[in-house]
């Protein structure tokens, strides 16, 4: 048995488990326990991440390591069995660092700060119960990439259901409970097909042993059988990963979702389910994946155009991101389609690449809403650049690497995707495959076409001085459309100062609204303290810190492909048979 496996498990468990022990009763002394309580948990667990890393035999990565198997329900043949190869390893790295690099944002700075949700407050912040949800999330992620068991597998799998549905229903906006029911509907759907399919290959090879299966490829199941039960576990992890028409979950939970969630919805949830079928699915049923392959690749090209064509109609920040998922995840599904070592690299590249992108992404977007009140795209204005160099700045960085840059880490995914597209795997339609490769490229221009188009409206531009509206209060009150801003708040007929803004239609319907009074918020603006333009501050340092690691490594993967696709590639080699 090996400890480390165990450990990475163990302490965000324990960290959980200690929250249920009563805490201090003073407020500030209840916060500041909660905030070293958080950093320190995930750190510890980040820290051992990069100790399995850093012990983990890069010449040989397509051997399971660090393996620990236990009796878990001997009766049933269940085992407790864990271990990391060169497909797992890159995202148990990547969860167990988005989830510290989240604490970062939520704990550290002012408890005032933007984003931070730990800080008690009259009618309830339930910080203490964040900080539990969020561990308890990061145990059921971490397991599903280390677990070997198909039905441990499964059980994590479950884990991350119910903390990320209340992280969405409890800290998310004003229709969450909408978005968060959606949400566990969907994925409890999903888990019904992934559960009768890992139980059909349980039937067949009386095992549950993903190595030992992996290994057999297929042997003893039918043909039929594989098909079967490829679809039953394909539609289970296509409603997480999510492929198109199983994704209108996405858009309403990451909308909804506060900062954190939205981060670790894109960056880890939606890879557990591509992770499934690198893990499970290609490999242990490799005629039902041949045979589904062209559906596969077909469903992940009309995933990848209509997820551009809808971010192009999209009003809200967060919610062009949310269907800019639905684009990538095509990419990493049509990788895998192809069912050759170039394509199902692709899918695991584009599984990280996106993991830090859409990260940074959402954090960013998260700051936007945060300092604006709304992520409503015309509301914002333009001029960010000018307003908040910093913000702006990093906001262009990650939609440039999202968009597929070279020289940046999403460049890499989507290219040896379409790569992989062009030369599928013998025994599919060369001919079909290459149509699934030119839609492809067409999504890669819509995609830097979605992207150019926001920061046009959001980062560049005249930039305009703003003031926050109350419009809630204004339309209970029985202000409408038309009215001025400073109505909203002083009421009809009293004295309305010079220069206020009209309130328009649309902000009502939203209840934000920005209100555009035509100064201009240059470096002599009105600041409101270091770092701020026109009353709005930049970027702060603990949002430097939680998000400067992003940002390096999508530098390192962009400009260096081979130190990830080094520990990948003899794993997918070894799984679809190639030499």
């Amino acid at each position: 048995m090996n400890w480390l496996p165990i450990a990475l498990l163990a302490v965000p468990l324990a960290g959980s488990a200690v929250l249920l022990a009563p805490l201090p009763a003073d407020a500030p002394a209840r916060g500041r326990l909660l905030r070293l309580h958080g950093l320190a948990v995930s750190g510890i667990t980040f820290l051992l991440a990069v100790v399995l890393a850093a012990g983990f035999d890069h010449a040989d990565p397509a051997r399971v390591q660090f393996t620990t198997d236990l009796a878990w329900i001997p009766g049933l043949d269940l085992r407790f069995h864990l271990g990391v190869d060169g497909i797992s390893l890159p995202l148990v790295v990547l969860t167990t660092l988005l989830t510290f690099l989240c604490f970062v944002y939520l704990c550290w700075g002012r408890s005032d700060g933007p984003g931070q949700l730990l800080r008690p407050r009259p009618g309830g912040n339930r910080p203490r119960a964040l900080v539990f949800t969020l561990l308890v999330l990061e145990v059921g992620m971490i397991g599903a990439f280390l677990a070997l068991d198909l039905l441990l597998f499964f059980v994590f799998f479950e884990i991350v259901l119910i903390p990320m549905y209340f992280v969405i229903a409890v800290w998310g906006g004003r229709a969450r409970r909408a978005a968060a029911t959606k949400f566990i509907l969907y994925t409890l759907l999903g888990s019904v097909a992934l559960l009768v399919g890992l139980l059909l290959v349980w039937a067949q090879t009386g095992t549950l042993d993903m190595v030992a299966l992996a290994g057999a490829q297929g042997t003893g199941m039918p043909r039929a059988v594989q098909i079967i039960a490829f679809l039953a576990i394909g539609i289970g992890l296509a409603v997480k990963t999510p492929m198109w028409p199983l994704h209108t979950w996405l858009p309403d939970a990451h909308t909804e979702a506060p900062t954190v969630g939205s981060v670790l919805l894109a960056g880890v949830l939606l890879k557990m389910g591509t992770y499934g079928f690198a893990r499970i699915a290609i490999p242990i049923l490799p005629d039902g994946a041949a045979a589904v392959a062209p559906w596969l690749g077909a469903l992940a090209v009309v995933g990848i155009v209509y997820g551009s064509l809808a971010c192009l109609a999209q009003r809200d920040l967060k919610r062009m991101i949310a269907y800019s998922s639905i684009g990538h995840m095509g990419f990493v599904l049509l990788g895998f389609a192809t069912l050759t070592p170039v394509g199902v690299n692709a899918a695991l590249f584009g599984n990280i690449a996106h993991g830090l992108i859409t990260g940074l992404l959402f954090f960013v977007a998260g700051a936007v809403k945060e300092r604006y009140g709304t992520a409503d795209m015309p509301t914002l204005g333009g001029g960010m650049l000018v307003r908040l160099p910093h913000l702006g700045s990093v906001l262009t960085f990650a939609c440039v690497a999202s968009l597929g840059l070279p020289g940046l880490a999403g460049f890499w995914g989507e290219m040896l995707a379409l790569l992989g597209a062009f030369e599928p795997a013998p025994g599919l339609s060369r001919p079909l495959f290459l149509t699934f490769m030119a839609v492809g490229g067409l999504g890669t221009v819509l995609t830097a076409a979605y992207f150019l188009v926001m920061l046009s409206r959001v980062t560049h531009g005249r930039p305009t001085e703003t003031v926050h509206a109350p419009l809630l209060a204004g339309v209970k009150a029985g202000v409408g459309p038309g009215d001025t801003a400073a109505e909203a708040v002083t009421g009809p007929g009293d004295a309305v100062p010079e220069g206020a803004g009209r309130v328009s239609a649309d902000a009502v319907d939203t209840g934000t609204a920005s209100v555009r009074t035509g100064g201009g918020a240059g470096p002599g603006g009105g600041g409101a303290g270091p770092g701020s333009r026109g009353g709005l501050r930049d970027v702060r340092a603990y949002e430097v810190a939680a998000w400067a690691p992003l940002v390096g490594l999508i530098l390192l993967f962009g400009l260096w492909p081979k130190a990830l696709l080094l520990i990948t590639d003899p794993v997918v080699r070894t799984f679809v048979g190639a030499p």
